[in-house]
């Protein structure tokens, strides 16, 4: 069995900047603190991770309720700019997600360090179907390095099993290095080989799997 996990923003979905643009503004909607765009410099790249830090190196006291708010604002505003711009998807991914789910020897997950129901926005705008896919998010845990490990439990990927993980981000490639997992860049954030900028090229990528 091949086990294959993607992430989300970047990586399936042209969500990128407007992502981390809706992150920034929620926090300082609901703080009143700027914060640094640099993802990674930051001990757990993913929405909770992020924020729990800022929470923690601002001395909020009300952390709970301070990242409740601003989710929902982050959510609200993700919406607002969906209804004005839907989401393109990275050219091919619903096709490639389509032929490794008609595959008997392929099990299909995501991992993303976006909270889910962000998520899942991101990925209807898109048009892109995961209503059959293990599922793993920031909602799950705040270390990317555990959302993977959970979306794999969730695939029932065993711990001496393979896994191709398609990512965008250096902190995608760090946590595969860490888990064992074989990392396939998508886009031109990093200098890493394998790498493709979408997923029209269906034989050679496939083959970065051992398909």
């Amino acid at each position: 069995m091949h086990y294959v996990m993607f992430d989300i923003d970047g990586t399936l979905v042209e969500s990128y900047e407007l992502d981390s643009e809706c992150f920034i503004n929620a926090v300082k909607d609901v703080t009143g603190i700027g914060i640094d765009s640099n993802w990674s410099k930051y001990q757990h790249v993913t929405d909770s991770g992020i924020l729990s830090e800022i929470i923690g190196l601002n001395n909020i006291s009300n952390a709970q309720e301070v990242h409740d708010e601003v989710k929902k604002v982050f959510i609200k505003q993700l919406e607002q700019s969906i209804k004005e711009n839907a989401f393109n998807q990275v050219q091919g991914a619903s096709s490639f997600l389509s032929l490794l789910n008609s595959m008997s020897n392929v099990m299909v997950s995501f991992a993303t360090g976006g909270w889910y129901e962000s998520a899942v926005l991101k990925l209807k705008s898109a048009g892109i179907d995961f209503s059959q896919m293990p599922f793993a998010s920031s909602n799950d845990h705040i270390s990317r390095i555990e959302i993977m490990k959970i979306a794999a439990a969730r695939a029932n990927a065993g711990k001496s099993s393979s896994c191709t993980y398609f990512g965008d981000g250096s902190w995608d490639k760090e946590a595969c290095q860490q888990l064992g997992f074989n990392f396939v860049l998508v886009g031109n954030k990093l200098e890493h080989k394998p790498s493709f900028r979408d997923f029209k090229s269906t034989n050679e990528i496939l083959a970065c799997i051992g398909l």
